[in-house]
């Protein structure tokens, strides 16, 4: 089969479109020909090497998958070939205290299809029977794996960390980002008035019509200081930051006393300098947060396929031209998700 993958760790010009070897189903695992796989900037990440990670090699990403069985494993009952499915992202390695109290996340096991192991931008793909969830007919490949991650994640931080309640304020930072677009939808649906920041003009107007109360155009002002001005020096209780050491400064600024940010990346680079005074000064929580739990991943495919939170996608491209799409990612030239197609 194809797959666009790497044999090594680098820049873009690492990824190569080509000939590997077809997977075949374990015990209790699934055949499922990849239909569409979205692109996220985790993928980045891993093609670049993240210390500690070691994969086999040539490794190929891609978390978000949706696609069709095509065979089943020994030991496998109830899904039979045809059906359209996307795939739960999470593996657990082991059974711990955390995958004991359902948060399997947080284990030391807990892995990630398409970082710990090989992913979906190739034609097929073996995973545990577990991690199926069926789509409906009506909704395409693209559309149903473009807001899997990004949608996990933001459902997390948001609900299940940050505790976001109904009446309080939201700022969410970048607006352009999958993570960020379905923060601002969820927000909503929690009842919160919602900031972003956007880095153009169209963006921002993207971002109000996703939900979003108030959206200020970095290009144009002060995004720490225009937070400042609408909450009259109060300040937002929450602050979702997955840009990092560029921003997490001014998020500090903009957050109010005893409110919380929630961090969930770190596009702009890992290593942040800030000053502890501000943390206990204004009481701030700092909240790590990433993925979520199998029953949360049921959860969202459930709010998406019934059009409560709506996808966003910015462009569906053919896996063989897979490296402009990383390429586009790493120049945040889209708004929603990228998805790449066999």
């Amino acid at each position: 089969m194809k797959a666009l993958c790497f044999h090594q760790h680098g820049e873009t010009d690492v990824l190569k479109y080509e000939d590997v070897s077809d997977p075949v189903p374990g015990r209790d695992e699934v055949l499922v020909q990849v239909r569409a796989c979205a692109l996220n900037h985790l993928d980045i990440w891993v093609m670049r090497g993240i210390p500690g990670l070691e994969l086999e090699m040539p490794h190929w990403g891609g978390s978000d998958i949706a696609g069709v069985i095509a065979a089943t494993g020994e030991g496998v009952s109830g899904w039979e070939t045809g059906r359209r499915v996307v795939i739960d992202h999470g593996l657990n390695a082991y059974e711990d205290e955390f995958t004991r109290r359902g948060e399997p996340s947080m284990s030391p096991g807990y892995k990630i299809i398409g970082e710990h192991t090989r992913g979906g931008f190739a034609e097929y793909i073996s995973v545990p029977a577990a991690n199926l969830v069926e789509f409906p007919g009506e909704i395409d490949f693209p559309e149903a794996a473009a807001p899997l991650l990004v949608t996990l994640t933001a459902w997390r931080m948001l609900i299940s960390r940050a505790k976001l309640r109904a009446g309080e304020s939201v700022l969410v930072v970048g607006a352009g980002g999958g993570v960020n677009s379905a923060a601002i939808q969820i927000a909503k649906l929690a009842g919160a008035t919602v900031y972003a920041v956007a880095s153009n003009e169209d963006k921002a107007q993207k971002a109000h019509d996703l939900g979003a109360d108030f959206v200020i155009d970095r290009s144009r002002f002060d995004w720490g200081k225009e937070i400042y001005k609408k909450t009259g020096k109060r300040g937002v209780d929450v602050v979702v930051d997955n840009v990092g050491a560029a921003t997490i400064n001014i998020s500090m600024q903009a957050v109010a006393r005893g409110g919380r940010i929630v961090i969930v990346g770190n596009t702009s680079g890992a290593l942040a300098e800030i000053d502890i005074r501000r943390i206990f000064g204004k009481q701030i929580s700092l909240i790590g947060s990433t993925m979520g739990t199998h029953q949360d991943f049921r959860d969202i495919t459930r709010m998406l396929w019934s059009g409560k939170i709506k996808t966003v996608v910015d462009t569906v491209m053919p896996l063989s031209d897979g490296r402009k799409a990383f390429e586009m990612m790493e120049r945040s030239d889209q708004f929603g998700k990228i998805v790449l197609v066999p």
